[in-house]
């Protein structure tokens, strides 16, 4: 299945209104999704009361456009070739193609749909722009290839926690390396610091001599 059947209706919804149901609440905005249900968008209450045990993943917004996190909706699709950023410290895309006027100059990397310029070599700048790809050509698709996809995102974070632990090593040993030469340091001081002499005996206590005079010059 080169589409799944959820993919083209979540597409289509419109988000972030005010939910029918929990309008009074805090977290009333409509901005997630059930890929089983695969009705309409529902807000973080719903979830809870209705789709507690289904899979569900939450759309976010930057610059008035839905988008979602790479490490949702990778788990469920195949989103090689599209352009991912790096929004509020997530990885992101957009779920839908953004209109863009004109194309700068000196722009290597275009959306194969739309036009629209991307930052790397990727070949579309959204979700909506590979399916329609996958339409016209069938050259593209978004199935996991049996697992082909979830190894790569487990690669990715072995190898992220393999850099974590390297660099809290690193820190570790870093921080006993300043220790030990704070160490030194101090033993260095205290090898080319003279010692403190005694202190001179007291003469309170000395007996004097006897007294002498001098002699008489004639």
């Amino acid at each position: 299945m080169l589409v799944p059947p959820w993919l083209e209706p979540l597409l289509k919804t419109t988000f972030f209104a005010v939910c029918r149901t929990h309008g009074a609440a805090a977290r009333s905005e409509c901005n997630m999704y059930c890929l089983d249900c695969n009705i309409d968008a529902f807000c973080f209450y719903c979830r809870s009361t209705k789709h507690k045990d289904h899979q569900v993943i939450q759309i976010r917004r930057s610059s008035y456009h839905d988008v979602v996190r790479v490490s949702e909706i990778e788990k469920v699709l195949d989103i090689s070739g599209v352009q991912t950023y790096v929004i509020n410290s997530a990885r992101v895309l957009f779920l839908n193609e953004r209109p863009q006027p004109k194309t700068g100059k000196g722009i290597s990397h275009i959306c194969e749909i739309c036009s629209r310029s991307l930052l790397d070599t990727f070949r579309f700048c959204s979700l909506g722009c590979k399916l329609v790809r996958i339409k016209r050509n069938g050259d593209a698709n978004f199935s996991l290839n049996g697992g082909k996809n979830e190894a790569l995102v487990q690669e990715r974070d072995e190898g992220i926690s393999r850099r974590r632990v390297t660099s809290s090593s690193r820190q570790e040993e870093e921080e006993d390396d300043d220790d030990e030469e704070e160490e030194f340091r101090e033993g260095l001081q205290q090898d080319i610091s003279p010692p403190t002499p005694p202190p001179p005996p007291s003469n309170a206590r000395r007996r004097k001599g006897i007294p002498h005079r001098a002699p008489f010059g004639f």
